[in-house]
């Protein structure tokens, strides 16, 4: 069965994002991306790196791990407002969202249905594994049906901001095995953890 994958960039103090929400590796963010940074998301995980940098590194592979994505609003509007009405025209592109009534991009769907029902039917389709790219909003919604957490953990703090889920995330403490990891010279650090067999512990 396909897995729910949240695969998303995390300060060390757990946040995803400033407090307002904006793109923190764009133009004016404050997360830098060193080279091994970018050379080790090429060769480890293609198909996550939006349309406008894979034409600029020159990557085409389809890879191995994700055939489709998932976005709330709040982070698909981003892209949007940087002119990218699809940053993953390679994968099967999903957005959940109950005020946007027409896709910017007709390969965009557009999903107004829970959440949780949507992704536990996803994952009895064939494919590849469904990634979670964010934001907090739909992963806090959708906190008891990740299978796997890959957090690129950068080497900086902010003290306030966008956290890895929101506060729709019930208290619901869970227990995950670290299954892999990887640290850059630049100072991040790749984890992967898979969620344990009754995971709950509470």
């Amino acid at each position: 069965m396909r897995r729910l994958v949240h695969y998303v960039a995390t300060t060390l103090d757990g946040f995803i994002a400033g407090p307002d929400g904006a793109d923190p590796t764009g133009p004016n963010g404050f997360w830098p991306i060193p080279e091994d940074y970018i050379r080790h998301l090429v060769a480890e995980y293609p198909e996550t790196l939006p349309v406008q940098a894979r034409q600029a590194l020159s990557v085409t592979s389809a890879g191995t791990r994700f055939d489709t994505v998932l976005e709330g609003r709040r982070s698909y509007e981003i892209g949007l407002a940087a002119g990218v009405p699809d940053a993953f025209p390679h994968l099967r592109h999903l957005v959940f969202s109950r005020t946007l009534t027409e896709a910017p991009d007709p390969a965009v769907e557009l999903v107004a249905d829970d959440p949780v029902a949507t992704v536990r039917e996803l994952k009895q389709q064939a494919g590849k594994d469904i990634w979670l790219v964010g934001g907090a909003e739909l992963a806090g919604s959708l906190y008891t049906e990740i299978d796997t957490l890959i957090l690129k953990v950068g080497p900086l703090t902010i003290g306030d901001g966008i956290p890895l889920f929101s506060r729709r995330a019930a208290f619901d403490p869970r227990a995950w095995s670290l299954t892999d990891h990887t640290v850059l010279k630049s100072g991040a650090v790749f984890l992967t953890y898979e969620a344990d067999a009754g995971a709950t512990l509470g």
